[in-house]
């Protein structure tokens, strides 16, 4: 039984592995004994990171690549083929935002937004459907309570986000005849670099805490640990499941 409970032998890909909640996520990976090939777009990141990694004997990949391009995508497919053949787990977790009023967005930055947290990770599981098939692997997409609620992060990135939701419920479906599951872990406010704008704001900050009944701002630790969960053999009649992590927003009535 304590087997379902690690990852030894298993090999994890992780999007946007250098910052927040993938970063946390990656460690946690690590120390449950799997293989991890990080992605993320700013090379000397990647590098740094790879390298402590490994000197603590971590197996540890890294590649710098803007999952926003279609290209990279290809290439991140074609090393996972060459490389692993097999893909055990898949982290769908690269994501952006830009909040402002519906009305004030370009074209650009709706492009921008949709490629980024939607159309990268529809891609890459497409990519890496014959390696998570060899493995009988399964995926978490990372997504956000904005895909199942109205929040004042901004129309796209909640459209992109919910979108995600459904992909996850369709591709459990789908794939289970594979044995290939797939779910999602969706957060509320994380103090991460991408909230980081948000949470200094005392007013925001105070009107967010008044809707989490945790009374409190989650930790990355404590998305990836519920990503990772979602990965062991322990959760293997779990599918198609959006698991929000929020403190008990999504259910806070009056």
């Amino acid at each position: 039984m304590l087997n379902d409970w690690q990852l030894g032998g298993k090999r994890a890909l992780v999007t946007g592995g250098t910052k927040g909640i993938g970063r946390a996520t990656v460690q946690l990976l690590l120390k449950m004994g799997a293989e991890v090939l990080l992605v993320a777009r700013n090379t000397e990141e990647v590098a740094q990171q790879v390298g402590d990694y490994q000197e603590q004997g971590f197996p540890v990949t890294g590649l710098a690549l803007d999952l926003g391009n279609t290209e990279a995508i290809e290439s991140l497919g074609q090393f996972v083929q060459t490389h692993w053949k097999k893909l055990d787990i898949l982290i769908n977790n690269v994501g952006t935002n830009i909040r402002k009023p519906t009305d004030s967005y370009s074209y650009d930055e709706y492009d921008h937004i949709l490629n980024t947290n939607l159309r990268s990770a529809f891609l890459l599981t497409q990519a890496l459907y014959p390696a998570l098939q060899l493995a009988k692997g399964c995926v978490v997409n990372v997504t956000s309570v904005a895909g199942l609620t109205s929040l004042r992060s901004g129309s796209i990135y909640g459209m992109t986000k919910g979108a995600l939701n459904q992909l996850t419920r369709n591709l459990a479906c789908e794939w289970a005849k594979d044995h290939i599951r797939v779910n999602a872990v969706a957060p509320w406010y994380i103090a991460t670099p991408l909230t980081e704008s948000v949470l200094s704001n005392p007013e925001a900050l105070s009107d967010i805490l008044r809707r989490t009944p945790m009374q409190r701002v989650g930790q990355p630790e404590e998305v990836a640990n519920a990503i990772v969960f979602l990965c062991l053999p322990a959760a293997s009649y779990i599918s198609g499941q959006i698991i929000a992590v929020d403190g008990g927003f999504t259910v806070y009535g009056f």
